[in-house]
């Protein structure tokens, strides 16, 4: 005579032990909704540690009747995650007939190979040619131990986003990963269609983050924070200094402003002589106007400097002066004036902040005597300008050794290690210097 299994109407299932050192657990997703029954077997929730996902089966039949975590929550081992209901059919619908223990164990075998054979047909995905592939990022989620292997293999969050997903509701899965890894990374360099920041939701650490006014991001504080934290996580950055004595270029701006301003109606502020100089040292090191295609350098043919700039809102965003090196001082004064206008106004078109090889940020119009740049993905450069100051400085005389005041300004050039050595980016930085020093003070307006 069989005995029946008798259950409580309800009970609760708590976060599984996942591992001797494991601790907590991080919920990828429920795969049933409230209200929603299910039967023994069924995977009913996946859980991410750092070490290992993990599909969650259902220890009985039953309803669920309220979960008390959500997706991306962490939750402590044997903590309640959820509250459900016994399911009738128990013991009620199985009286009349009770199958064989041979009948049972056959087919749960062969319910467990038709899964297998699933997961395995599945498991592969197939890879669109690049050329052809749409790459939508608004459902991805990236759990502890993707985003492990992620960084073991030096895969940035965007690319991770366009890795084909087998996993529910497109959740990637880390067969996903190995599988794209094997197929050689074909999207690394694929341009998205989405520039959405939020769209890689990545699991929250439960830091005390303390109390105070709450302030949303705007959509292009959000785009700001994605790109730097792509560009770091993408190019190993290296900063090298420079001092430059300004006092040439600072005597000659000041004696010649309002002159250039009545001669030819623009405004004459250190920034289009920056870019002169910045172009003509591009012009002298090529190699530092590049972008890096795997394991190809793209030395790029045009010279376009962006440049920094603040908007009303406190964001910044680069408008781009293009073929810096072919224009003349009146040209690129017009062109710096005119930017710095438009984003003041909030004017600028999508064509003025596109195509820049190499930017500069004027970090001492904030008062900053130096800074560390971020590179603008994709170049390999990025150099900041701090204040001019003026200070004390020993100078070289035909009659010696002098003390005198000059105006004194430190550049600081970060770079990408991956493409750029510390010879060229000293030698870059160095040469920027230079051509800022032996400004000629007897030019013409």
């Amino acid at each position: 005579m069989s005995k029946e299994k008798k259950f409580p109407l309800s009970w609760e299932l708590r976060m599984p032990k996942m591992g001797e050192s494991i601790t907590e657990g991080t919920i990828i997703s429920w795969l049933i909704n409230e209200g929603d029954s299910f039967e023994e077997g069924d995977i009913i929730l996946e859980v991410a540690t750092d070490k290992v996902d993990n599909e969650v089966p259902a220890p009985q039949s039953g309803k669920l009747i309220q979960a008390l975590f959500q997706a991306k929550d962490v939750v402590p081992v044997g903590e309640i995650i959820a509250i459900f209901e016994a399911s009738e059919d128990i013991t009620s619908d199985k009286k009349d007939v009770v199958p064989s223990q041979s009948e049972v164990s056959e087919e749960k075998t062969i319910h467990k190979a038709k899964k297998s054979e699933d997961r395995k047909a599945s498991s592969r995905p197939i890879i669109p040619s690049s050329s052809s592939i749409s790459f939508s990022t608004s459902n991805a989620f990236f759990s502890p131990l993707i985003q492990k292997i992620a960084k073991e293999q030096h895969i940035s969050y965007e690319e991770l986003a366009r890795i084909p997903a087998t996993g529910h509701e497109g959740r990637l899965r880390k067969s996903d990963v190995f599988n794209y890894i094997e197929e050689g990374r074909p999207y690394k360099f694929a341009q998205p269609l989405t520039q959405d920041p939020s769209a890689y939701r990545i699991p929250q650490l439960n830091f005390d983050k303390g109390k105070g006014k709450i302030v949303k991001m705007d959509r292009m504080r959000q785009m700001i924070a994605d790109h730097m934290v792509y560009s770091k996580h993408t190019s190993p950055h290296v900063t090298a200094y420079v001092e430059a004595d300004m006092t040439n270029m600072v005597n000659w701006r000041n004696a010649n402003k309002e002159a250039f301003l009545k001669k030819y109606g623009e405004r004459l502020t250190f920034t289009p002589l920056f870019v002169e100089a910045v172009a003509k040292a591009v012009k002298d090191f090529p190699n530092i106007n590049a972008s890096v295609d795997g394991s190809d350098i793209i030395v790029k043919e045009d010279i376009n400097i962006g440049m920094a700039t603040a908007l009303p809102s406190g964001n910044l965003i680069v408008p781009v002066v293009k073929n810096a090196d072919t224009k003349d001082l009146k040209t690129l004064a017009a062109n710096v004036n005119d930017m710095a206008n438009k984003a003041r106004e909030n004017k600028l078109g999508g064509d003025d902040i596109k195509g820049s090889t190499f930017t500069i940020s004027n970090v001492g119009t904030f008062g900053s005597v130096m800074g560390t740049p971020i590179i603008n993905q994709p170049e390999v450069a990025i150099l900041a300008l701090g204040i001019i100051k003026k200070r004390a400085e020993v100078i070289e005389t035909e009659s010696g050794d002098e003390i005198a005041i000059r105006s004194m300004m430190y550049l600081s050039l970060s770079f990408d290690h991956r493409v750029v050595d510390g010879f060229l980016g000293g030698s870059f930085v160095r040469r920027v210097a230079d051509y800022f020093e032996q400004f000629d003070v007897n030019r013409e307006v």
